[in-house]
């Protein structure tokens, strides 16, 4: 990165100011990067937490007074022309992308006795198909420096009771350490990052108790730390580090 010219990094998932992908998005902009970031408003209206009111100009102005140039896509990745486009918007305002970082998904609690057929499809299609799809454009369009370029996912372990999000995140981990070697001619590396549970507003008192209990250093994670994690292997410093599934938890076992 030079002083004068700031990559390009496509956050996706970034629909609350005080979500993961938000957190993100803010500390790559802190650290010279301009960013490109999805969301969808009818994803939030289905959760308890609800639409926060114009999230995406408030999160886009944060980025902004980090010196950022920002462009804010909603888009429904469970539609399979929606990555293609994504990539066409954010490409036309900010130019070229050095960095994909991966934060969206669809999370609807449901174990293997009642799961239904539209709910299992419908996290495939957002957690492991756009997945994929983002990950072939990027690969596709990319042509910066050799070394450069930087594709990475947050994951998740969970899925007892929780069975479409957790078997979709699992397809997640291997779609994404795949490019590590299939994008690998590009320079490309990638890396998964599993945060575990991080609180943005989801948890109940009683699960925030338990979390506390099974995390050695006795407090929730939050976005920020994943978010200096993507920072670091974003960094020229994170190179090295690929085809890896991170864990920064805290140390946090369930």
């Amino acid at each position: 990165m030079s002083d004068t010219i700031r990559p390009v990094a496509l956050v996706t998932g970034v629909g609350r100011s005080i979500g993961i992908g938000a957190g993100i998005a803010r500390q790559l902009a802190q650290a010279g990067w301009n960013v490109a970031f999805t969301y969808w408003t009818p994803y939030d209206a289905r959760m308890a937490w609800g639409v926060e009111a114009d999230a995406a100009d408030t999160i886009a102005k944060g980025l902004a007074e980090r010196g950022a140039e920002t462009v804010a896509v909603e888009a429904d990745l469970a539609d399979p022309g929606a990555p293609e486009r994504v990539f066409d918007e954010a490409e036309s305002r900010l130019g070229a992308i050095t960095a994909l970082v991966m934060c969206h998904c669809e999370s609807v609690d449901s174990g293997l006795l009642d799961t239904t057929l539209e709910s299992f499809d419908r996290h495939f299609a957002v957690n492991a198909r756009a997945t994929w799809l983002l990950v072939r454009e990027y690969g596709r369009r990319f042509h910066g420096a050799p070394g450069t370029g930087r594709v990475i996912g947050l994951t998740s372990d969970h899925t007892v009771g929780n069975l479409p999000y957790g078997a979709s995140k699992g397809a997640l981990d291997r779609i994404t350490l795949a490019a590590a070697h299939e994008l690998a001619h590009l320079g490309i590396t990638a890396n998964v990052i599993n945060p575990g549970p991080i609180d943005t507003g989801w948890m109940s008192d009683d699960l925030r108790e338990h979390v506390l209990r099974q995390t050695p250093l006795g407090r929730l994670g939050s976005p920020q730390d994943t978010a200096h994690l993507v920072e670091f292997l974003c960094s020229p410093q994170g190179q090295w580090i690929n085809g890896q599934l991170l864990k920064s938890n805290g140390g946090f076992a369930d």
